[in-house]
């Protein structure tokens, strides 16, 4: 078996077996401290505050795993190559365990809990309310704390996936809020291409285990086909499974709010039913994905790509 499979495995365990202990190892507080370091560094008119200014803070840690996975590479029979991969990628994943978050949603004790913990998920995906929704928000966590990592560490090892982890905390969520605004916008630039090959992938793994014609007519519709560095096309080839799964499972979803540009109907937030029946699916469609990325991953192992 892989380096990739063992570490995803373990990834996937520890961070939803111990979520205090992944809690704590993915804080980034040092990255907190050098983004601070380099606003109190650089003037207004340096390099740090322009367009790509983020390269001043991804290139020092990336250089430092990438000299550390250069060196154990093949070292102890490879055992220490799996180590540190099982570690940066350990460390890269999450930063906390999606089922749980889900679960929180569909276990809340009353409708303002619920509706409180459906905020937290659509604000840290950072889609937009209402027409795009949960579901939307479901897939666009489950790319950014396990598919975009792992397809950077499948490509790049170690340093792919730490690459990844830092350019999303430089571009979006609590951290970036301390990088000077036109140095994260940058910072979205640069995560909309790593992300853009990531959706593609996603939205096949979709297609494949869920409804493939309505996937394929949404993600032509959302443009899935141009090569515009945006990933809306995996929010509407999701929740376009999630309708043909609900609609042959018999179940009602029922919204006020329609994304016209894709004309996929979606769940305005705090409003689904009891149950969320789409939120269930959701989940379900991401592990499913998931597993199919790594049955492909397996089969590479076998015939010998994959070391």
């Amino acid at each position: 078996m892989s380096i990739t499979l063992i570490a995803t495995i373990v990834a996937l365990v520890l961070g939803h077996l111990a979520p205090s202990f992944a809690a704590t190892v993915r804080n980034f507080g040092w990255y907190r401290d050098l983004i601070a370091w380099c606003n109190g560094r650089f003037g207004e008119d340096g390099f740090w505050r322009g367009r790509w200014g983020v390269v001043l803070i991804l290139l020092p840690p990336v250089l430092v795993i990438g000299v550390l996975q250069a060196s154990v590479d093949g070292g102890l029979w490879g055992i220490a190559g799996l180590l540190f991969g099982t570690a940066v990628l350990f460390l890269s994943w999450g930063p906390c365990d999606l089922d749980r978050d889900v679960d929180a949603i569909l276990d809340a004790p009353d409708r303002p809990s619920r509706r409180e913990r459906i905020a937290q998920m659509v604000a840290e995906a950072q889609t937009p309310g209402g027409g795009s929704g949960l579901v939307e928000a479901v897939f666009r966590n489950a790319l950014r704390r396990w598919f975009g990592v792992l397809f950077w560490f499948l490509v790049l090892g170690p340093v792919g996936a730490i690459t990844y982890r830092l350019s999303v905390l430089a571009a979006v969520g609590p951290i970036a809020g301390e990088v000077p605004s036109t140095t994260r916008e940058g910072a979205r630039i640069w995560l909309a291409v790593l992300e853009w090959p990531v959706a593609q992938l996603m939205t096949l793994a979709l297609a494949l285990v869920g409804n493939f014609d309505s996937v394929l007519s949404a993600w032509r519709n959302a443009e899935g086909a141009s090569l515009r560095l945006s990933s809306r096309f995996l929010g509407a080839a999701a929740r376009a499974s999630v309708n043909s799964e609900l609609s042959e499972q018999g179940d009602v979803w029922v919204s006020d709010e329609e994304d016209t540009e894709s004309g996929i109907v979606a769940p305005a937030v705090g409003i689904a039913p009891p149950d969320l029946p789409e939120l269930r699916d959701a989940m379900s469609l991401v592990w499913r994905s998931l597993l199919a990325w790594l049955a492909v991953l397996a089969l590479f192992v076998i015939a010998g790509f994959v070391s």
